[in-house]
């Protein structure tokens, strides 16, 4: 039985995980939360070369501690705080933001959510087959095991009741579940995108290959059982990979996007365009975003990795000129229909990767812009991007970000480059787990600013 070893945490780091330190080495240990008593085992990797610890038990619980509502807590990647209150879990986030970021500003307090339950709009469930038939779930964390999950409290209601659906249509059909060692069977992953303030609903269906016997009258069942989907999309996807969707894809019924309202605009959303999963807080978000940017209806603002256009033609209404640009050539298309439907005639969207297009900016091949929002991927903005950025000096510069370490590390780039952080603010995305988006305005030095 390997040895346990009592131990007193004190704070949780920026991933919300409880910090202990013990034989002088400190570890961060998963489930544990700050100023509780407790046991931890020592977890040696290969050759010791590296340890881990794991939480065997309480000692000492925290007022803050929580029963986890859900069965597969623990074992499901998708929530990692459920131990904790929802409020002790905007304190940890606060603290994260504040450790990572508080040497550039004041941090502003944290926007919470008023109900952090089923706020998933989009949702991602692989198949697996178990003793019991067809299961559907996601993946256990760091890990490519599945964990059946049947009614998910952080994901849409309805889109809990259509994965149900799915998965019985699946054994009613004897339809094979994809296997990723033996690379046999059809069945991969269902996606679901459902519009928060239209209702819309795209099923897509990830399949192996193109066999998919008794494809249409599975499709008729699934809209009779739920009448509220309004496209289905089938996704190739026959690699040996872990990647989710293939490029091969055909539409089974609908016209392959589903329409959502942000803001009071509206969004085309295909099955590739990101769209934030949590569509009322990316609002509260979006919203902090444009009134740091400070617009007065004369600017050119520069909309870096744009998506389908949110922030952009949201910011449009404020704007001289917006220029949004992305490198997804279907994100683009979208945001162009989005840009149509809604009249706004001050925007264009440009298909090129962002850092191409702001090195135009520096070489004055391109128009400089005033403002420049940006809202990259966790990987943060290129390095390419950022010198570019600051050779051109926009006066303002706001950063939207859902990492906060490539944040702070792209933070210090702007600084060193002759910007200074003015305003931070996180906004509570997904509640349950340790993720926080963070949206930051930064002025080029020697600016008035008054906000």
């Amino acid at each position: 039985m390997p040895k346990q070893y009592r131990v007193k945490c004190h704070e949780t780091d920026t991933a919300c995980r409880g910090m202990v330190k013990f034989n002088n080495s400190l570890f961060a240990v998963d489930g544990l939360l700050s100023g509780e008593t407790a046991h931890i085992e020592l977890v040696y990797g290969k050759n010791r070369q590296s340890t881990t610890a794991k939480l065997v038990d309480i000692e000492i619980p925290s007022p803050s501690r929580t029963k986890p509502f859900c069965a597969a807590f623990s074992r499901c990647g998708g929530c990692t705080l459920q131990h904790a209150s929802y409020e002790a879990q905007l304190t940890m986030k606060q603290a994260a933001i504040e450790k990572l970021l508080g040497r550039f500003a004041f941090v502003e307090p944290i926007i919470g959510m008023k109900d952090p339950y089923h706020y998933r709009h989009k949702i991602h469930a692989s198949f697996f087959r178990s003793r019991r038939g067809m299961e559907l779930g996601i993946y256990e964390e760091n890990t490519h095991r599945v964990v059946s999950v049947s009614d998910c409290a952080i994901q849409n209601k309805t889109a809990n009741a259509i994965l149900r659906t799915i998965r019985k249509l699946a054994d009613e059909f004897r339809l094979p579940a994809y296997n990723e060692d033996t690379k046999q069977g059809l069945l991969r992953h269902v996606l679901i995108r459902c519009g928060y303030a239209t209702g819309q609903i795209m099923v897509v269906l990830v399949v192996a290959n193109t066999n998919f016997p008794g494809r249409r009258h599975f499709v008729e069942k699934l809209r009779t059982a739920h009448p509220e989907i309004t496209t289905i999309i089938q996704n190739i996807n026959a690699q040996k990979t872990s990647m989710v969707l293939g490029e091969q894809e055909s539409t089974l019924y609908g016209n392959g996007y589903i329409v959502d309202e942000l803001c009071g605009l509206k969004f085309r959303i295909s099955l590739k365009s990101f769209y934030q999963v949590n569509p009322k807080q990316a609002e509260v978000l979006y919203r902090t975003a444009i009134q740091f940017a400070k617009l007065k209806g004369k600017e050119i603002v520069l909309d870096a990795y744009c998506g389908t256009g949110t922030i952009g033609m949201i910011a449009a209404k404020s704007a001289g000129t917006v220029m949004g640009v992305e490198s997804n050539s279907t994100a683009i298309r979208d945001a162009m229909a989005n840009a149509k439907e809604n009249n706004v005639e001050n925007i264009q969207f440009l298909s090129e990767d962002a850092a191409e297009y702001m090195g135009q900016v520096a070489k004055g091949k391109a128009i400089k812009p005033d403002v420049v929002i940006l809202d990259p991927p966790r990987a943060g903005a290129s390095e390419g991007f950022l010198k570019s950025l600051i050779t051109t000096k926009p006066e303002r510069v706001v950063y939207v970000s859902c990492d906060l370490g490539t944040l702070a590390r792209d933070l210090e780039v702007l600084e060193n480059g002759g910007y200074q952080v003015e305003k931070i603010q996180g906004v509570d995305m997904f509640a349950w787990s340790g993720h926080v988006e963070t949206c930051v305005l930064l002025s080029k030095l020697g600016t008035e600013n008054n906000i």
